[in-house]
């Protein structure tokens, strides 16, 4: 489980943050590379339109173990490809990548439901998630750290780029075997098989009237159509989508901001200094205030906790328009910022969660909460699409008051999404 969920994060941080770096370095324009790393948050946003394949096709171990190496593939595909003529090409790849993360996370998060028993499921919860924020230090920090110190020693871009996804490549490539030799191939993980209803033909041959495929199909109709029949249903839409919408419209430019250079309103950071201080000092905080949050909430109800945690998501946003407002030169400044945001969107963040738990519960809980997961990529994808057009125009400080601006939109939402709240 622990190499799993590991595995599970790296390709989604890669995709998500280190493409926006790497086209960043490489020289895109901050208004593409927002649009068009924006749109590969879109496998996330449909992947319950093909979840059913998952169970229908194969087994669930065979999905994660082909899907592993599709992303192994897709990794030593991008480093024979850096190249400032090739994004045409690099965006296709990272859309491969993508599909394969997205799929491989379907088929994981079956396999966890069939290979643990309900108390291990319970038992390693904690472990699942630790693994998946290690992988999000490794993929936010780690690759970004060496990516930025092979630039510095190479004096090549490109090059440095292309060593380091070979690394993700060789990395992956050793996860995949060892998966293929130590994850176990468990009794209840079967693909679907024809389902015999007892009624026989003429020769005495069994019939099927209809297959057990047919039947997840239907009821994958039915969890669609009963989730737009939930009372509140466009309340709970909305609140997903608008929640999170001043990181929403701020989180692809946040790298940008630290590697532009100051007089283009940036922080002048090297990219192995941006690395650090948003991969590794801001993952931790994100991380220490998740589980501060996930402890306040247990403690004060989400009714009473949606308040201070939406406070806590969306006013910190301000230190991004007080780094653009000052420029200041001292790292520990920068990082004390970055690390007030995360610290506020981890303990902000649990809110939404909880909020999309309690209004999946229900017969189709799973398959509800999976419909809430796609609104979640959902708000992220529509602001970004234009964030980086938005900041080309209005500048980094005028960028970051829109930002705060929308934290009207938190406010808004959680007003009206609170009183809906059974406790």
């Amino acid at each position: 489980m622990p190499t799993l969920y590991f595995a599970e994060g790296i390709p989604y941080f890669i995709v998500n943050v280190i493409s926006v770096t790497m086209f960043k370095r490489l020289g895109m324009s901050n208004g593409d590379l927002a649009m068009y790393t924006s749109l590969l948050y879109l496998p996330w946003v449909i992947k319950p339109l093909w979840s059913p394949f998952v169970d229908v096709i194969r087994t669930k171990r065979w999905w994660i173990l082909l899907m592993q190496a599709l992303c192994t593939a897709g990794f030593a595909g991008l480093a024979l490809s850096v190249s400032p003529d090739a994004f045409g090409l690099q965006l296709v790849i990272f859309y491969v990548i993508a599909f394969a993360s997205a799929t491989h996370d379907i088929a994981a998060d079956g396999f966890y439901m069939l290979a643990l028993e309900q108390k291990q499921q319970a038992a390693f919860v904690g472990i699942r998630s630790t693994f998946y924020r290690i992988a999000s230090v490794f993929g936010q920090g780690v690759i970004v750290v060496l990516a930025g110190v092979l630039e510095e020693r190479l004096g090549a871009i490109p090059r440095a780029w292309s060593i380091t996804l070979l690394a993700c490549a060789v990395l992956f490539a050793l996860v995949t075997l060892w998966h293929w030799r130590f994850l176990p191939a468990t009794e209840g993980d079967s693909p679907v098989k024809p389902a015999n209803d007892g009624k026989q033909a003429n020769d005495g041959k069994q019939v099927n009237d209809g297959t057990q495929s047919a039947r997840i199909f239907r009821e994958f109709g039915r969890a669609w159509v009963t989730f737009f029949q939930k009372t509140g249903v466009w309340l709970a839409i909305i609140f997903m989508l608008l929640y999170r919408l001043p990181e929403a419209f701020s989180v692809k430019m946040l790298t940008p901001f630290l590697l532009d250079p100051a007089e283009a309103g940036g922080l002048g950071l090297s990219t192995a200094q941006s690395g650090l201080v948003y991969g590794t000092v801001g993952v931790i905080a994100l991380t220490v205030g998740g589980i501060l949050g996930g402890l306040y909430a247990a403690r004060m109800g989400l009714r009473r906790s949606m308040w201070p945690m939406s406070m806590a998501l969306a006013l910190p946003c301000a230190v991004y328009l007080f780094l653009a407002a000052t420029q200041p030169s001292a790292l520990w400044v920068i990082y004390l910022c970055v690390a007030v945001d995360q610290f506020g969107y981890g303990f902000g963040f649990t809110a939404y969660m909880l909020y999309m738990m309690q209004f999946s519960e229900g017969e189709f809980k799973t398959s509800h909460y999976a419909i809430c997961t796609a609104f979640m990529a959902l708000s992220m994808m529509i602001p970004g699409l234009f964030a980086g057009w938005m900041q080309e125009r209005l500048g980094y400080v005028g960028f970051f008051i829109v930002v705060m601006v929308c934290c009207l939109a938190t406010v808004f939402v959680t007003f009206f999404a609170r009183r809906r709240c059974s406790s």
